[in-house]
């Protein structure tokens, strides 16, 4: 039984990751931070749940911004293969793979240069804005070797 003013919805997939009804917006602003070749969509954000459903979808070769936030991501890959930094490793990552962001873990996702990468992130409804790296941070995290090729590709 639904609340009062509760409404049941099913939005169809129409293929292709999309679903029917939902805007397939930019990424971010150009310009806020360096990222290439990504989309997303908005999935769920309603006040009476205190999260939001985002699909990200990048073209071979795209990738997120370097950013970390005071809040905690969780991410299923949906589609693809692809890469992610995670504080101060390298993980490769693929279909149905779940991955865990804590508070304040710089983080990045990179699609391989030979398929889409899709993946489902959930995040705080109500949450801070990204905190990009200063200069010191980057020196910092290419410190590590396989961080530095990472970052370079």
């Amino acid at each position: 039984m639904m609340a009062d003013g509760e409404t049941a919805r099913v939005r169809a997939c129409l293929g292709g990751f999309r679903w029917h009804g939902l805007e397939c917006r930019p990424y971010k602003e150009e310009g806020d931070a360096a990222f290439r070749n990504i989309s997303r969509q908005i999935l769920f954000d309603e006040p009476a749940q205190d999260c939001e459903l985002r699909y990200f979808e990048m073209g071979a070769g795209g990738y997120s911004s370097l950013e970390r936030h005071q809040h905690t991501h969780a991410v299923i890959v949906l589609r693809g293969r692809g890469q992610c930094l995670l504080g101060t490793t390298v993980r490769k990552v693929a279909t149905f793979d779940l991955v865990t962001i804590p508070a304040w873990t710089w983080h990045q996702f990179r699609a391989t240069d030979a398929e889409p990468f899709g993946f489902l992130c959930m995040v705080n409804r109500v949450r801070d804005r990204p905190q990009l790296p200063s200069e010191s941070d980057l020196a910092a995290l290419k410190s590590f070797p396989e961080v530095a090729a990472f970052l370079s590709s």
